[in-house]
């Protein structure tokens, strides 16, 4: 059963056709990833999808609901949540109060709030830093953080935009077992990744976009053996590597 579904959605900026015409859906519990090179639109579909934006063509599903025109706040409530590539926590409150505030979406109590934000602190593996500042925080651990208030608000969709990038190899493969666990509890996730070691391991679907249009979807192994793919992301010395 579809717990997402995107219809023709389009948005233009002026004169640039940012997204044209996209259809996709996600089924509950499924984790899809969203690729595609620097430009492709990709950041715009989740804008559009988290109500960032207003589409200026199409419809979106969510929960069998036509949410176009919702807020960010509505549809946090309904259960989507995003994270954001650039992570802006607040610098000066702990982890735990960084979370808190996003545990109020779903709980109007404080204690009952905190509760809930130190568990998905520890859910994330930040449990040993749960009262640092949030803004002395590594790079990685910002991550987890960014990804750790996604998770307070009680999601069943959540939209992961890069949260590999700037990651080392260690942290990445650590980063992909929270993310593989946190999808092996029920949550469905759609997921923006530059890393494509990590997005074919996680993603049991992946949607390709380039110029804002859909060239491709399927498994992750049809998608890497689709010459349109490696011609548009993976680039052309993939298809004729150089001869020794």
């Amino acid at each position: 059963m579809s717990l997402l579904d995107v219809s023709a959605l389009t948005k233009r900026f002026g004169g640039l056709l940012a997204v044209n015409g996209l259809d996709l859906s996600l089924a509950k519990g499924e984790m899809l990833g969203l690729i595609g090179p620097n430009g492709a639109g990709k950041t715009t579909v989740f804008n559009l999808l988290s109500g960032f934006l207003s589409p200026d063509r199409g419809e979106i599903r969510f929960g069998g609901r036509n949410v176009v025109g919702l807020k960010p706040h509505e549809l946090c409530r309904l259960g989507m949540a995003r994270t954001f590539q650039i992570v802006r926590p607040f610098p000066q409150l702990s982890v735990v109060d960084n979370v808190k505030v996003a545990a109020l979406a779903r709980h109007s109590g404080m204690a009952q709030a905190l509760d809930s934000a130190r568990a998905v602190v520890e859910r994330v593996g930040l449990g040993a830093r749960a009262e640092a500042r949030a803004g002395g925080l590594t790079l990685a651990d910002r991550k987890r953080l960014e990804l750790a208030r996604a998770l307070a608000t009680e999601p069943s969709l959540l939209l992961l935009d890069e949260v590999m990038a700037g990651l080392n190899a260690t942290e990445i493969d650590a980063m992909v077992r929270l993310v593989a666990g946190i999808n092996a509890e029920g949550i469905s996730v759609l997921l923006i990744e530059h890393n494509m070691r990590a997005v074919m391991s996680l993603s049991h679907r992946i949607v390709v976009l380039s110029f804002g249009e859909k060239i491709s979807s399927g498994t992750p192994r049809e998608v890497a053996a689709d010459r349109r793919v490696v011609e548009a992301y993976l680039g052309e010395e993939y298809v004729h590597p150089p001869q020794a």
